[in-house]
């Protein structure tokens, strides 16, 4: 047998440093990371084997050594279908699944005494250096870039602890066993919660915490090891915690799992949910066996129930209605094609931002009376209740962020306008200048590469196009003038303000970030933004400038100075410094390629945490950047809704839910908040941004990689209403031309004047 384990042992251990070797020379520092994982998975495997060894000493129980010998057996048997069977999957599944057992054994089976045991000392101490060095190591991961999110609710690693866990509840005695699987799945959707980023996450988390250790555990027979329920509690929440400040996901990509299921799945979610909600009302009506203040304990219990049966009411119609809306949405998406639409569009088109903010109230209202009917009917020492209660928390948690987030993140509105001065060299007086007549077809080619980037880009995020300005001989002041102010007086059909408006900008910069333009001239970013307050006083909008020129740093520093407005300066760094010996150099119009088509397309090969990159990418917001929201509901919204989803006797509860200002949980009153979060975003800018319009904004740093997105948006380049001011040399390639005039409407005053010039 000890044969058998040293040769195994050795192969292992062989197979480990062989594949170290092939991968050391690319990714040495993610190498050196990884091996915190792997002391992290020794320090568990031996403190459970020692724990387990301990038990068995002090107890003489049969059973101990059993699942000893099992739980080496296993490890052997993980270990040879890894490496010698390459049924990794499979293997890492049983580890997971044997490791949350063993832990959930470890802390139900603890005989009095142990604690004076210096092995079952020793066996806490390696439980609590797992922790240590498993949380170290998922920290560094994401320090580095070495985690690659995915929509997930959770994983299947973790789903696995989980049912091991639970399954050594068996243990217990049968109400008891019951009440801790109950409680593993609360803890499996407080994980939930934290991923998705729901609203209510971190309250959520700190209740469940707070309750489990200071009333569950006290209500159960027997006394658990607090040590290997803090290792298995800190091994499942670690990743869920980090992932809350480094997951770049956006909110349609964190919630794709349900906003992509199937209408019949959705909806059968409904069955377990009401069977909890009517679990815990049963649960909590135990209450009413205290003969002692009889008088006030069933009064107060009918009251309550009373009001919590209308507001879930209010719940479940609610949540009805978002699945048969959002069912209309995928038909109507899958009709269309997802290249010729996406279903954020689309459930904004429906109507599903209006919808989601006001259920988010009314979702709001049915949570707080869940925790007043918990309140009036508490039950300290009855363990299912708890649990229950605590099962039952985080669903609703999970519903009202659903709604929150998506109220919060759909329906905006944007339009583009493009400036393209395809010039490399400038006169000493900051006059640009035509190229050389040899490097014309180069000019050609890049341009036309930039038109076609600039077109994919607002046709893949539905981004209204107001039109292109194309000029190899420059803009003046005047003409960009009338240019971008008519653009920031655009409108939506119906009448109000876009939500967001873009500029994308191209050309010659001085080395201050000023856009040089013809005669001389120069625009400032105050220039720009005193024309955006001019015509944005009194709206809410904001404003994102793209900038692909030699010098656009200095607008990215200067807008982080910005107050008062909501502005955002997406730049590009072109390292051409000791790179002609290498490589050829970067050039205007790469950034903007690898930009659109990172924004574009989820499959690209781009990565911008490779080493020796010359095109870099750093955004800068103004101070309120975070403060940006869309407008809420009316009233009078308020009313249509509750006539057209809800019966007459929830008209009291919805009436409530707004005048209690549900609709309005991030107001102006809520400054506190408000300011944490740019304190936030301020001092821990995120490497991705996400500007919840489709597109996101990349700062990156000595290699610091980024988020990939993972909407699963296919993009094509349909044709696009492009409106230029063209003022093209006669030796240009008439591709351009083509390009610049496909679909071309009847050209504006300022175009006139500029093609006159």
């Amino acid at each position: 047998m000890l044969r058998f384990l040293r040769y195994c042992l050795s192969h292992c251990l062989q197979a480990a440093m062989t594949r170290l070797e092939e991968v050391n020379g690319e990714v040495s520092m993610w190498s050196s990371v990884r091996w915190l994982g792997y002391l992290s998975g020794l320090n568990l495997l031996l403190g459970l084997s020692l724990g387990l060894y301990t038990r068995w000493v002090g107890t003489a129980e049969f059973i101990v050594l059993v699942v000893l010998i099992l739980a080496l057996l296993v490890l052997v048997a993980a270990c040879v279908l890894y490496y010698f069977f390459d049924m990794e999957r499979f293997s890492q599944s049983l580890l997971h699944l044997w490791f949350g057992f063993l832990l959930g054994l470890l802390s139900f089976v603890n005989p009095p005494g142990l604690e004076a045991d210096v092995k079952e000392r020793a066996a806490n101490y390696l439980l609590l250096s797992s922790v240590a060095l498993r949380t170290l190591w998922s920290l560094l991961e994401r320090l580095l870039g070495c985690t690659r999110y995915r929509p997930a609710f959770i994983t299947s690693a973790e789903r696995l602890e989980l049912v091991g866990f639970a399954a050594a509840s068996t243990a217990l005695l049968i109400k008891e066993s019951l009440s801790v699987t109950v409680l593993v799945v609360a803890l499996g959707a407080v994980m939930i919660t934290l991923r998705t980023k729901a609203f209510l996450a971190f309250p959520n988390f700190a209740c469940f915490t707070a309750i489990t250790g200071r009333f569950f555990l006290k209500s159960l027979s027997i006394d658990p090891n607090p040590f290997s329920l803090a290792c298995f509690f800190g091994q499942l929440i670690c990743d869920p915690l980090l992932d809350f400040h480094f997951s770049g996901l956006s909110v349609i990509e964190r919630w794709r799992p349900i906003l992509v299921s199937s209408g019949l799945r959705r909806r059968l979610t409904l069955l377990p949910l009401l069977a909890i909600e009517v679990a815990f009302v049963a649960v909590a009506a135990q209450k009413s066996r205290d003969l002692d203040q009889w008088y006030l304990v069933i009064p107060g219990i009918v009251v309550c129930v009373f009001f919590w049966s209308i507001c879930h009411m209010v719940l479940v119609i609610s949540v009805w209605g978002f699945h048969n809306k959002l069912s209309d949405c995928q038909r109507l998406c899958w009709t269309q094609g997802p290249e010729d639409s996406s279903l954020e569009k689309i459930m904004a088109s429906k109507g599903m931002r209006h919808f989601c903010l006001i259920s988010a109230a009314l979702v709001f209202f049915a949570l707080v009376s869940t925790v007043a009917v918990a309140a009036f009917s508490w039950q300290e020492a009855s363990s299912i209740f708890i649990s229950t209660f605590l099962l039952i928390l985080p669903f609703e948690c999970l519903l009202h962020g659903l709604f929150y987030e998506l109220g919060n993140s759909l329906g905006g509105t944007c339009v583009g306008y493009a400036v393209v001065i395809p010039t490399n060299f400038c006169s000493p007086d900051g006059q640009p200048l035509l190229l050389p007549p040899d490097q014309v077809q180069e000019l050609n080619k890049r341009s036309t590469g930039m038109l076609s980037s600039v077109q994919r880009f607002f046709a893949c995020h539905l981004i209204e196009n107001y039109g292109c300005d194309y000029s190899t001989s420059g803009i003046t002041l005047e003409t960009l003038q009338a240019k971008i102010k008519s653009f920031l007086e655009l409108r939506t059909t119906d009448g109000p303000r876009h939500d967001t408006y873009m500029i994308f900008y191209s050309g010659h910069t001085h080395p201050s970030g000023e856009w040089a333009l013809a005669g001389g001239d120069v625009l400032r970013l105050d220039q720009l933004l005193e024309w955006w307050r001019e015509k944005n006083g009194g709206f809410c909008s904001r404003l994102i400038v793209v900038l692909d020129c030699d010098h656009s740093l200095p607008w990215v520093k200067d807008v982080r100075r910005v107050n008062g407005l909501y502005v955002a300066v997406q730049g590009a760094s072109l390292e051409r410094a000791g790179v002609a010996e290498r490589r050829e150099a970067p050039q205007l119009g790469d950034f903007t390629a690898q930009w659109v088509e990172y924004n574009c397309n989820p499959n690209s090969g781009i990565r911008w945490s490779e080493r020796g990159r010359v095109v870099s990418a750093a955004y800068g917001v103004s101070g309120h950047w975070s403060d940006y929201t869309l407008h809420l509901p009316t009233g009078s919204d308020v009313t249509n809704h509750w006539s057209m989803y809800f019966p007459r006797v929830t008209y009291p509860v919805v009436q409530l839910a707004v005048w209690c200002g549900g609709l309005n949980l991030l107001g102006e009153s809520n400054f506190l908040l408000r300011y944490l979060r740019r304190i936030r975003l301020n001092w821990f800018p995120p490497a991705v941004l996400d500007t919840q319009q489709g597109f996101k904004l990349l700062s990156l740093h000595h290699d610091k990689p980024v988020q990939r997105p993972l909407d699963g948006r296919r993009c094509a380049n349909p044709p696009v209403d492009l409106r230029v001011t063209s003022s093209l040399i006669r030796e240009q390639d008439p591709e351009i031309l083509e390009l610049l005039h496909s679909g071309q409407d009847k050209p504006s005053d300022a175009e006139k004047a500029s093609d006159h010039e």
